[in-house]
Parts: C-alpha cells; sequence; structure tokens
C-alpha cells in the first residue's frame, strides 16, 4: 500500500503502486514514479528519534523532483535533494541526502550517490557506479559501469577529499578515482585505469597507476574511425 503526505505537492504525475512520498516533497508535472520508489526518506539522525515508523512522515523535509523525470522501481531518493527536469533513474537507484542533480542526467541501475553530492546537467551515469561525499560532476560527463569514486586516502580517517570532475570528461568502466583529484575538462580516464593524479584537461590517462597517453584528438579520432567500421 503506497502513502502520499497530506504535505505532499504532486503535479499531475504518475504515481505507482506502493511508492511512498513522504514530507513536503514536490513532484513536477508530468514525471513518472514507478513502483516500490521512496521519496524525502528522512536522514540517520532523525531516523533515531521516532517511536513509530507512521513518524517518518512528519520528521521529512521532503525532496523536489522536477518535471518530466522518469523514476524507476525501488529507486530511494532522501530528503533535501533536488532533482531537475527530465532526469532518468534506472532500477535501484540511491540518491542520499544534499544531493543536487540537473536536468537530462540519467541516472543508471544500482548506483549509489552517497549525499552532498553536485551533478550537472546532461550527465551520463552507467550501472552501479558509486559516488561519494563531496563529488562534483560538471555538465555532460560520461561515466562507465561500475565506476568507483572515492573520497578517503587512508580509510577510515576523519579526512574527507571530494573529487572533482570537470565539464566533457569520459570516465571508462571500472575505472577509481582517487580522493581529492580532479578530472579535467574534455579529458578521457581509460576503463580500468586508477586515477591517483589530477588529470590535465583535453587529456587521455591509462594504467594502474594512470598515466598520459595521448592527447583527447587522437581520442576522437579513434572513436570516430571505430563508429564508421559499424
Amino acid at each position: 500500500m503506497g502513502f502520499i503526505s497530506s504535505r505532499a505537492k504532486v503535479d499531475e504525475a504518475v504515481i505507482g503502486l506502493n511508492s511512498v512520498i513522504l514530507g513536503p516533497s514536490v513532484i513536477g508535472r508530468g514525471s513518472f514514479i514507478d513502483d516500490y520508489v521512496t521519496v524525502g526518506y528522512p536522514i540517520r539522525r532523525k531516523i533515531k528519534t521516532i517511536k513509530h515508523i507512521n513518524e517518518l512522515d512528519s520528521v521529512s523535509d521532503g525532496a523536489r523532483i522536477g518535471e518530466g523525470c522518469v523514476i524507476r522501481r525501488g529507486t530511494v531518493i532522501y530528503e533535501s535533494v533536488e532533482v531537475g527536469n527530465n532526469v532518468e533513474t534506472g532500477h535501484n537507484v540511491l540518491i542520499r541526502e544534499n544531493t543536487v542533480i540537473g536536468d537530462g542526467t540519467r541516472l543508471g541501475t544500482l548506483t549509489v550517490i552517497d549525499g552532498g553530492v553536485k551533478i550537472g546537467r546532461n550527465v551520463s551515469v552507467q550501472s552501479m557506479v558509486y559516488i561519494p561525499i563531496g563529488t562534483v560532476i560538471e555538465d555532460e560527463v560520461f561515466i562507465g559501469p561500475n565506476a568507483v569514486i572515492t573520497n578517503d586516502k587512508y580509510p577510515p580517517s576523519r579526512r574527507l577529499q571530494g573529487v572533482v570532475i570537470r565539464r566533457g570528461a569520459v570516465i571508462g568502466a571500472n575505472a577509481t578515482l582517487i580522493a581529492g583529484i580532479e578530472i579535467g575538462e574534455g579529458a578521457v580516464v581509460a576503463a580500468g585505469s586508477i586515477v591517483t593524479k589530477d588529470v590535465k584537461p583535453g587529456t587521455v590517462v591509462a594504467g594502474a597507476p594512470a598515466r598520459p597517453m595521448y592527447g583527447v584528438d587522437v581520442y576522437v579520432e579513434k572513436r570516430r574511425a571505430y563508429e564508421s567500421m559499424g
């Protein structure tokens, strides 16, 4: 049985079976909220204060989902999350509190966004990507499946350093980005790389640890040649 808070605002959106919309959440016009989705889930500190499951709604600050979004089955969106227009998630995506996601971004199935993250517009995050607290991802970035971003060089430490991925960068499948680094605008990180240092704009890096290979112009030519073979 689903639940929509009396404080929520749902603007001509589809709400699926057994979905839960908590607190003063806003669901934009034309959005599709699939079955078994939760929007506005409270943070841990609040959960520890409640005496009954029915109190989840009263303690939630809600989340905001823009217009034309598709939030697929099993996704959980915490309170204080802002999702732009025309954003899509795969199944069972987790988006923790204080995260902002720009218009047109797509988040693949089983991706985890661990809170306090800023994601720009038209970003493509493939399945099973991990994005921790403090990460900044600018517009039009591509992140391949199973990529892992970290924020702690010596875990478990008390110092967290977010990774910054600049506009138009490409992160290949199974790449690992070590805490505190910056991936420059238009840079490419090859699949399986372990990136321990900053990557300059327009540079392709590969390996473990990742090292510069060539400029992105060579990568673009390789991609064009590859596409022409199809």
